[in-house]
């Protein structure tokens, strides 16, 4: 049960965004941006892998398995891809260039003070253009606040990672904007 009354019983952040309708659209449409725009040049697999990779470091189970499973839907593979990306990335079949925006999401994650120039110019040495740059560290910054939004307010999680997995199709379908929070 979630710290405060929420008067539905959604999961995560969904039971929060139901619980304050005008906070909602503007969360979705931030997520709708980072995520799923056709205009960056990171796929949304990749995009949502970053979410996944805060998460996990944030231990929110709710965001690491509704993005990982995302993840792994556009990714084509399993959930267990996923979980050895989490664990240790440098090691996981990624890009050169995936790789170096996943250690600067988890300095993000830390602190933003943590992003060095050193990483930086890692990212832009295995092919990274600022705007992946910019989109990693946003897309970093904003899983903290989503994470410390479900957390911090004690939301349940459906604990069968297989929920996830099984509504990944229909979410990479209807994205985030308009998302009807009782399906």
């Amino acid at each position: 049960m979630a710290h405060i009354d929420l008067g539905n019983e959604l999961p995560g952040i969904r039971g929060l965004m139901a619980y304050r309708p005008e906070t909602e659209k503007p969360l979705n449409q931030l997520a709708e941006v980072l995520l799923r725009s056709d205009d960056s040049t990171l796929s949304r697999g990749e995009r949502e892998l970053i979410g996944t990779y805060v998460s996990y470091l944030n231990n929110c189970f709710f965001c690491q398995n509704v993005h990982g499973a995302l993840a792994q839907h556009y990714m084509q593979c399993e959930m267990k891809d996923i979980d050895a990306i989490k664990n240790d990335f440098l090691s996981a079949p990624l890009s050169a260039k995936l790789k170096s925006l996943l250690a600067i999401a988890g300095a993000v994650q830390k602190s933003g003070k943590h992003v060095t120039t050193e990483l930086v110019e890692d990212a832009r040495a295995q092919g990274a253009t600022d705007r992946e740059i910019h989109d990693t560290v946003l897309i970093a910054a904003a899983f903290c606040m989503f994470n410390r939004y479900v957390d911090g307010l004690g939301t349940w999680a459906p604990q069968d990672r297989q929920f996830y997995i099984n509504r990944a199709p229909q979410r990479a379908v209807e994205g985030y904007a308009g998302i009807d929070l009782h399906k």
